[in-house]
């Protein structure tokens, strides 16, 4: 019954889930860098930066993430010439789709984020000001401490859906846990023990995270 395993043996099959581990690993560093950024711009007192933080959310979250990877593929790499500093096609794909992961991940992490920030009192922020702190001091002493330690739990839920969206990746060839299924049940005519496999290793990969991070957002929970 184990037969079609005979052509991808265990290091074929860990290969794949550990690109999909650092798919998701740097991903979710660069969600976290510019989903901050974009909420820190949604609550500034710049019209400016609010209007673009604003755009940029609902213009990527109401785009499907295929269209965003194939686009940094076909369209920057293709079209642009936008290489990722890279010269190997495996490893050009790799970056582009860490690119895409990170602009439609963003969009979700700043809400995330921002939801964190309304449950901050007012009062703090105006105590802030009244002691001569500029915004981007309040938000850094201040805000983001108190609104990251109460989204630890929504966070969570992003991160496992980054981790189960970079299936996505196989549509521009990166040869992550999807891609690998693919390539096998193109092969092999042991489809649904196939899919059971894969199915098995994304529940090792995101139900250990989801318990972990939600203990850890019980534990640091802000008390009001």
């Amino acid at each position: 019954m184990f037969d079609f395993l005979s052509d991808y043996n265990d290091p074929t099959l860990l290969g794949a889930f550990w690109m999909t581990v650092k798919l998701t690993f740097f991903s979710a560093i660069g969600s976290m860098i510019l989903g901050t950024i974009l909420a820190a711009m949604r609550v500034s007192p710049v019209p400016l930066m609010r209007g673009f933080g604003t755009a940029y959310v609902n213009i990527v979250r109401n785009i499907p993430l295929t269209v965003i990877i194939i686009f940094t593929s076909l369209g920057l790499a293709d079209i642009f010439g936008v290489t990722m500093g890279a010269s190997d096609f495996a490893v050009r794909g790799f970056r582009l789709a860490i690119l895409g992961f990170v602009a439609y991940t963003a969009a979700f992490v700043c809400e995330a984020i921002r939801s964190g920030i309304n449950t901050v009192p007012m009062g703090q922020a105006e105590a802030a000001r009244a002691i001569g702190l500029t915004f981007t001091q309040t938000l850094r002493l201040i805000i983001l401490p108190q609104a990251l330690r109460s989204v630890v739990g929504p966070l969570a839920n992003v991160l496992i859906a980054l981790t189960k969206n970079t299936t996505v990746a196989a549509a521009i060839g990166v040869a992550e846990a999807a891609y690998l299924m693919k390539t096998m049940i193109e092969n092999e005519a042991e489809t649904v023990l196939i899919g059971a496999v894969f199915a098995f290793g994304f529940v090792v990969l995101t139900l250990p995270t989801g318990l972990f991070l939600g203990w850890l957002s019980k534990r640091l929970a802000v008390k009001r």
